[in-house]
């Protein structure tokens, strides 16, 4: 599957100035609340310069911290990207990691001496693209410093787009020698489910005024299932879901041309009177939608339950799906710049690529461009990467586990990818995990040679066939009713799984925290081991260990030995149990039971709903609770709630404690104000409301209206309980977005 990493992302940044000095910090939006946000990445950025040393080539250096992340026992985690001289390093990120005690290990990036002046201009840089047949320049060509290859070198990186025969899209930025004018590397940004031609045969979403509703759905592929729907104000459905961050599937209408993901205006939305979509056939063009809509609930299911991560992107925005793309097209791929996923129609526009693993192996190309982001390579330019392998290989991963956790009885959770789809022609899967070798294609056993000699669908089954041993063993096994039998490599001993979920946890834990672009097997066991201690401890890192090796990954220097049994508190809870994603009016509500009170009818629940006296008992950000402007009136009365307009970089919210006696109904009213100084549709600054850390809706500075609009939703099923009622905008680095708020209530009958 195809994945392009075209996207504009609020970030952290600090440059290491002569004399030791830290400039311009910014702050992304992550989880953390801003002050704490700016603690980590302070004393982060304080390692980094003490590893560094202060030479005069380490003054070029600045860093920009990418992703922020802070554990449940006070463990920390920053992720950093580089520039030299003002010009962004390729493959040049930094991991820095902290103990529970807070003390980040000192890490320093490698010392680069590189002359930023070109020997050859962008004209020239452009011309060497013409050896890659069917390929044409996009943009301008920028420099850049090239450290994912051999020795760093200045290059100038140049986009170019070819659509291969079977229709799938290639965008790659290709790096060429700025003193030579010699291609060194390229990277796709599209991310397909199959290598191309495998077969037989721009805008995110606008969040709106959702009204979820627990709809009815009759898929091609995954039969009749409970799926996520919005009802809108006239009365009719359309295939969103409130839930799940706004998600919406959509029709591409057999548009797409092989150049790319489809614009929104190329789709249109799928409609009903009822709630009912599909018919179990390709008679009805919603059958497909259906598979696709239930198939990415099952994944947001999957990663928020067992891994604590909250949507793709970590911060619960909901992706967009296109089903009926272009004609006879045998793949699908996730796009970052759309922040969508597009699936084809298969042979003979009859045979949709909507499969539930698939959705799962598309979405996770998202989950790794927003973590460890595995260099893809460019194979359409037969440039190919190990690191684009082991992200082939993540999403076939996340791709299975997605499957077993939605345990749909119309789709058998196994260990073969796309089994359903028949790509093949012939009723076989198209990849194996327990031997990858069964397809004629993919590698089982790990050479040093092989990640920069196939393409990355197929150097995947390496990984593929580690997580199997891991999770299962090797040898004949039998899972729910399939029989298996997994060799070893080189010989090695028989393994013995460890089950899914720690198998799962484990590789989770390693490509979010110590996984990076330039990855390799290798180095995938050692991010494997330090994931499993920090987890498990000696028997399951023994296990890692043994795995590995039994796909020809043999002990590396600087790994660490396995820890003691006693695991370390992981970031989230996650519970072992993974039940059929269902879905329901109302989100699951979490909290804390709270005593009946007599009476429900006509009672306010929240507190100063108006901001009208002080700002109890409001939290967070309380600063924002201020007088009405001319700019910004109020609703009612004469103060306000405003989150944002700040035109950088922040997050600021407001939350209170809310109590909704058994028994009660309940309704949660608001009015919303949004103004920008954005244009067009993309999704650059958020709002989102929250009841007991549930996601209840999400909007954007694609939002902006001139007034206030009421916003409402159903709070009847926290009845019994005491839970949060939160507000959280996050703004970019640029542009403000002002979300105002008044009139808040909770009313119960």
């Amino acid at each position: 599957m195809t994945h392009a990493i075209r996207r504009r992302t609020a970030l952290i940044s600090t440059a290491l100035l002569a004399g030791g000095v830290l400039a311009g910090v910014g702050f992304a939006a992550v989880e953390q609340p801003s002050a704490d946000r700016d603690v980590v990445v302070r004393e982060a950025l304080t390692a980094l310069t003490a590893s560094s040393g202060q030479p005069a080539a380490r003054s070029y250096d600045g860093y920009t911290a990418r992703d922020v992340a802070v554990e449940a026992d006070g463990r920390r985690h920053v992720r950093f990207s580089r520039t030299y001289k003002g010009l962004p390093v390729l493959g040049g990120e930094v991991a820095l990691h902290s103990g529970p005690d807070g003390h980040f290990d000192p890490v320093a990036g490698p010392a680069l001496n590189v002359a930023t002046t070109p020997k050859l201009d962008a004209a020239t840089a452009t011309g060497a693209i013409g050896r890659y047949a069917g390929y044409t320049v996009k943009d301008t060509p920028f420099l850049a410093v090239d450290a994912l290859d051999g020795a760093p070198a200045l290059v100038w990186a140049v986009r170019a787009d070819k659509v291969a025969a079977d229709g799938t899209p290639s965008n790659a930025t290709f790096r060429v020698d700025a003193a030579s004018g010699r291609v060194l590397g390229a990277t796709d940004s599209i991310h397909t489910l199959a290598a191309a031609g495998s077969g037989s045969g721009a805008a995110p979403a606008r969040a709106v005024n959702a009204g979820p509703v627990a709809g009815n759905g009759k898929g091609l592929l995954v039969g009749n299932v409970a799926i996520g729907v919005n009802q809108k104000a006239d009365g009719t459905y359309e295939l969103k879901d409130p839930n799940r961050g706004n998600m919406e599937t959509r029709d591409g209408q057999n548009k797409g041309d092989g150049s790319g993901p489809l614009s929104l205006s190329q789709t249109v939305a799928f409609s009903s009177a009822t709630s009912t979509f599909g018919n179990n056939a390709n008679s009805d063009r919603a059958s497909a939608a259906v598979d696709a809509h239930y198939g990415v609930a099952a994944t947001w299911d999957y990663y928020k339950n067992v891994h604590g991560r909250n949507g793709i992107d970590g911060q619960g925005t909901g992706a967009r799906s296109d089903v009926h793309y272009g004609q006879n097209y045998e793949n699908a791929f996730w796009d970052d710049g759309c922040y969508c996923m597009t699936y084809g129609d298969g042979a003979s526009n009859t045979h949709p690529l909507t499969e539930l693993d698939v959705a799962g192996h598309e979405m996770s190309h998202g989950v790794t461009s927003h973590t460890a982001n595995l260099d893809f390579g460019s194979p359409g330019a037969g440039i190919f990467k190990e690191s684009g392998g082991i992200n082939e290989s993540n999403s076939d991963i996340f791709g299975t586990l997605v499957e077993f956790y939605a345990n749909n009885p119309n789709d058998n959770p196994d260990y073969y990818i796309g089994e359903v789809l028949d790509l093949n022609g012939n009723g076989t899967p198209l990849r194996y995990m327990d031997d990858p070798t069964k397809d004629g294609r993919s590698k089982g056993c790990w050479t040093a040679t092989m990640g920069t000699s196939y393409d990355p669908h197929y150097t995947s089954g390496v990984g593929n066939h580690f997580f199997f041993l891991t999770a299962v063993g090797s040898g004949a096994r039998a899972v729910n009713g399939v029989n298996y039998n997994s060799p070893t490599c080189n010989n090695a001993p028989a393994v013995n799984g460890i089950g899914n979920d720690k198998a799962g946890k484990i590789w989770y834990r390693a490509l979010t925290t110590y996984m990076v672009s330039t990855e390799t097997y290798p180095k995938a066991r050692i991010s494997t081991l330090k994931a499993t201690n920090d987890l498990y401890g000696g028997a399951e890192c023994t296990a890692i260990k043994a795995a590995w090796t039994a796909v020809g990954v043999v002990a590396q220097a600087g790994e660490p030995a396995c820890a003691g049994p006693t695991p370390s508190p992981s970031a989230s809870a996650s519970p072992t149990a993974q039940p059929s994603p269902t879905v329901s009016a109302s989100p699951t509500p979490t909290g804390s039971a709270s005593p009946t009170p007599a009476g429900c009818a006509g009672q306010q629940r929240v507190s100063n709903g108006g901001f009208e006296v002080g700002t109890a008992p409001w939290t967070g950000t309380t600063a924002a609770i201020k007088a009405a402007t001319t700019g910004q009136p109020a609703h009612g009365g004469t103060r306000i709630g405003w989150l944002g307009g700040k035109g950088a970089t922040a997050t600021e919210s407001l939350s209170q404690q809310v109590t909704i006696p058994a028994g009660c109904k309940a309704s949660l009213k608001f009015y919303l104000h949004i103004d920008t100084a954005e244009s067009g549709s993309t999704v650059y600054d958020r709002f989102s409301v929250l009841v007991g850390g549930t996601t209840l809706g999400s909007y954007s500075n694609a939002n902006k209206a001139a007034g206030y609009v009421l916003r409402t939703f159903d709070l009847s099923a926290y009845a019994g309980q005491t839970v949060t009622l939160k507000f959280t905008e996050s703004e970019d680095y640029s542009l403000q977005t002002s979300f105002v708020l008044d009139d808040v209530s909770v009313t119960t009958s």
